[in-house]
C-alpha cells in the first residue's frame, strides 16, 4: 500500500508527506480536524477548514501559517499528494482529511458523527482505500436514541423545571454541544442564559451565521424563568451555587450507561453526543468501502476485531493487536 501510518506519542503521523493529524504537541505541520482543545497545539503550519480556523483564532490566539480549505476543494500538498477536506459532522467546521498519492486514497476522520445535527455541517465521508477512524463508542451497547427524541426530552425537562419554579441547568461542552442544545432551545422559544465560556463560543457561531435570539449572558438577579447553559466543569463551581433553586442535567453519549446519573450527580442525563455511535461506525465503514481500517481512541481494539470478523482488514493503532497484525504479514510503525 502507498500509505504508511504511524502512531507517535498518541498522534497520527504520515511519514511519506511529513504530516501529522491532530498532533498533540507542536509540530512543523499538522492537520487540525476541529477546534476542541484536546485537538489543538501551537503548530508552525496547520491545515484546517475555514470554520475551524475562525474558532481556533478565538480559542488559541497567535500567529501561525494556516492553510484554510473549503470543503471538497483540491489542494496540492506536494508534487505527488492531493488533499481535500470533507465535513465530519462533529461540531461546526469539523473536517475529515482525504489524501491521494500514487493512485491510493487515505482518509483520517478525526471525531465525527453521521447523525444529522442543527449546529454542524452534515458529515460527507468520501470513498478511501485506507482509513484511520475514531471509535470512541465502538461497542454494541453504545447505540443512541434518535436525536430528535433526545432533544424533545431535554425540552420537556426544562419546561417541567420552570413550571415548578426552579431553574434548569444544562451541562454541555462550551463548543459544539452547547450550540446544539441552544438550537433546540431557540426552536422551543425557551429563554436562555449562558455561562461566559458558552457565551464566548456562541458569539463566534453567531458571527458565522447561526442565530440564537432567545439567549443572553448570565445574570443571577434575572435568572428566574431562564434555562442556563454551563460547561461540565462548572458543576461544582461557586458560580453555579448562586442559583439556589435548580435542577441539573448532563448531555453526553455516556448517558446510555445505567450508572450515568450517579456518575454525573445530576437530576437527569440525556444521551446526546457529537460522536459516532456503534451503528454510525459500522455504517461509516460500509459507506467508505476501505481496503484497510486503522482504529483509534475509545474501544479501538474491540471495534477492529468486530470489523475483522466481518472480513475487513482492520487493526487498532497502538494496541496489542499489532503482534496479530505482524503475524498476518502487515506492518505498523509505533
Amino acid at each position: 500500500m502507498a500509505w504508511e501510518v504511524e502512531m507517535r506519542g498518541g498522534s497520527i503521523y504520515l511519514p511519506q508527506i511529513e504530516l501529522w493529524c491532530d498532533g498533540h504537541r507542536p509540530v512543523p505541520c499538522s492537520f487540525v480536524s476541529h477546534a476542541h482543545f484536546d485537538h489543538l497545539a501551537r503548530h508552525r503550519r496547520t491545515i484546517v477548514s475555514e470554520g475551524t480556523r475562525r474558532l481556533m483564532a478565538e480559542r488559541m490566539p497567535g500567529v501561525r501559517e494556516e492553510i484554510a480549505l473549503p470543503f471538497g476543494e483540491s489542494f496540492s500538498f506536494d508534487a505527488e499528494t492531493e488533499l481535500r477536506l470533507y465535513p465530519a459532522g462533529h461540531i461546526f467546521g469539523s473536517a475529515m482529511l482525504w489524501a491521494r498519492r500514487e493512485g491510493e486514497s487515505f482518509l483520517y476522520t478525526g471525531d465525527f458523527k453521521l447523525r444529522p445535527g442543527r449546529s454542524a455541517e452534515a458529515c460527507e465521508p468520501p470513498q478511501a482505500d485506507v482509513v484511520v477512524m475514531e471509535t470512541t463508542f465502538g461497542l454494541p451497547r453504545y447505540v443512541f436514541p434518535p436525536t430528535e427524541k433526545v432533544l424533545r426530552e431535554v425540552i420537556a425537562f426544562c419546561r417541567e423545571t420552570l413550571a415548578g419554579g426552579a431553574v434548569p441547568v444544562l451541562f454541555g461542552y462550551s463548543l459544539g454541544k452547547s450550540q446544539e442544545l441552544l438550537c433546540a432551545l431557540t426552536e422551543a422559544e425557551l429563554p436562555t442564559m449562558l455561562h461566559p465560556q458558552v457565551g464566548k463560543m456562541t458569539r463566534v457561531y453567531e458571527e458565522l451565521g447561526q442565530a440564537f435570539p432567545t439567549c443572553r449572558a448570565f445574570a443571577i438577579s434575572e435568572v428566574a424563568g431562564h434555562v442556563v447553559m454551563c460547561p461540565p466543569q462548572g458543576r461544582n463551581s461557586a458560580w453555579l451555587s448562586k442559583i439556589e433553586r435548580r435542577r441539573t442535567a448532563m448531555a453526553t453519549g455516556w448517558a446510555v450507561e445505567s450508572s450515568a446519573i450517579y456518575r454525573y450527580q445530576c437530576d437527569a442525563v440525556f444521551p446526546l453526543s457529537d460522536h459516532a455511535d456503534y451503528a454510525d461506525l459500522l455504517r461509516f465503514v460500509e459507506m467508505v468501502q476501505p481496503k484497510r481500517v486503522y482504529t483509534v481512541h475509545g474501544f479501538a481494539a474491540e471495534f477492529a476485531q468486530t470489523l475483522r470478523e466481518r472480513g475487513i482488514d482492520a487493526w487498532a493503532l497502538g494496541a496489542d493487536n499489532q503482534l496479530e497484525l505482524a503475524l498476518e504479514g502487515g506492518a505498523v510503525e509505533s
